[in-house]
This record gives C-alpha cells, sequence and structure tokens, in this order.
C-alpha cells in the first residue's frame, strides 16, 4: 500500500490526554504541557485528561493505567533524560505491550538537528498499551513541540486508524 494511500486512513477527534512528571512545575509553570494542549486542540482532538504528577514511579503509572482505557491517546512528558529522577521512559515502556522503536529512533534524529550530540540523552519512547498509543517526551518545550508537530500529529490518527482494526 503507498504511503499517500495510508494517509486517507485517519481517525479524526481522538480524545487524548496528558500528564506532565515534575517535582516543581505547577499548572501555571508547566508550558510544555500547555503546549502539548494547544497543539493537540489544534489539530482537532479532545483533551480530554491533564494533570501533574510527581516524578515518581508509581505515580506516573498510575496515571497512565486508570486514565487510558478512557482516551485513545495519552502523552507523558518530562523524566525521560539520564538524571536518577528520570524515570518516565523506564515506566512507558514497562507499560507498553508493543514499542514504536521508529519514534525515539526519529526523534533523537530530528532533536540532533536542532541541539546536536546532546540529543542522544533523550530516552523518548512510543508504543502500544492495550492498543492505545502512549509517549513519554522530555520536558523541554521546545522537544515537546518538535516531538508534537513532526511525529505525533502527522502520525496520531493513522496510528488510531491501525489499531482500531
Amino acid at each position: 500500500m503507498a504511503a499517500g494511500h495510508h494517509k486517507e486512513q485517519v481517525r479524526a477527534n481522538l480524545k487524548v490526554g496528558i500528564v506532565t512528571a515534575s517535582d516543581s512545575r505547577t499548572p501555571e509553570t508547566d508550558t510544555s504541557g500547555a503546549a502539548i494542549r494547544e497543539m493537540f486542540r489544534g489539530a482537532g482532538h479532545t483533551v480530554a485528561y491533564y494533570e501533574i504528577v510527581p516524578d515518581a514511579p508509581a505515580k506516573i503509572a498510575h496515571a497512565i493505567i486508570t486514565h487510558l482505557p478512557e482516551l485513545d491517546a495519552i502523552v507523558v512528558n518530562g523524566g525521560t533524560g539520564l538524571a536518577a529522577r528520570d524515570v518516565t521512559a523506564d515506566v512507558v515502556r514497562s507499560l507498553m505491550d508493543k514499542e514504536i522503536e521508529g519514534f525515539g529512533e526519529l526523534f533523537r534524529m530530528l532533536s540532533y538537528q536542532e541541539i546536536g550530540a546532546a540529543a542522544m540523552l533523550s530516552r523518548a519512547v512510543a508504543g502500544l498499551r492495550n492498543q492505545r498509543f502512549v509517549a513519554a517526551l522530555p520536558g523541554s518545550t521546545a522537544a515537546c513541540r518538535l516531538a508534537m508537530e513532526k511525529l505525533i500529529l502527522p502520525e496520531i490518527g493513522h496510528i488510531a486508524y491501525l489499531i482500531s482494526q
């Protein structure tokens, strides 16, 4: 099947959730979560869930496990680096049934074009849990915008279509 034909097989107006994993952000200072919300809404999707949770594996996992069944997708931002408190990528990966390996590879490639070698420090990841899309993005607002603009928004409708078959 040609790549162009895949673009015809999409689901629109998805119900999505956003989780910001941070010990320090508040609704007023969460510029990454706000950017993700704005971009999803701008693409015609409904943001049905948003929460800031501490950088704690149990809290991140609980947010995903509890809310993902009601959604088509959930995007977690923050905690994908190398610091001891950066556990989001590990939690998300542990909850996945299937990883979309190309997501992390492409994200790091695109990041490299913007920030250079520091891109290799990101452990951004995406995949499926119970036929729902889940992704872990860095906490940087610029990184979230990059992932949303170049990877998630162009493909999420097609991913939702494929996993609904």
